[in-house]
């Protein structure tokens, strides 16, 4: 396996490792009867800010996890691994991985700047595979 896969792989698990910091206190604060229900209703009290926060570090990693899988696949199929888009892939692995408590501490402006590095590492990915 590549790094690039290995690095995908690893950000597959931390995105089911997100599912979990989420979950479990959206199931303590809402209680397992909204949870396991459809939602179609609002629920019956707002979740904790930082258990929202971990919702929208989650949801952002499904976004961000499409684009670096897309590049990660492109790199792989096209075999263009090189030590730009080995390192790439590991930084963007180390951002998302930095970005789960600067989002749900609120740390400002670090979070977007954490996030700015996965991304760019993504676009790096993408890039080296065109050249």
């Amino acid at each position: 396996m590549t790094p690039e896969l290995t690095a995908l792989a690893l950000s597959g698990l931390l995105q089911m490792a997100q599912m979990v910091l989420f979950a479990t206190p959206a199931n303590l604060e809402l209680g397992v009867a909204y949870t396991s229900g459809p939602r179609d209703t609002a629920p019956p009290r707002p979740m904790s800010r930082t258990t929202a926060r971990l919702q929208r570090a989650m949801n952002n990693h499904f976004e961000g996890l499409i684009l670096f899988t897309l590049a990660v696949t492109v790199v792989t199929l096209s075999n263009q691994s090189s030590t730009v888009t080995q390192y790439a892939a590991w930084a963007y692995l180390a951002a998302r991985i930095a970005y789960v408590p600067a989002y749900a501490l609120g740390l400002r402006p670090w979070r977007s700047a954490i996030w700015s590095v996965g991304f760019f590492a993504t676009l790096t990915l993408l890039l080296a595979a065109l050249i």
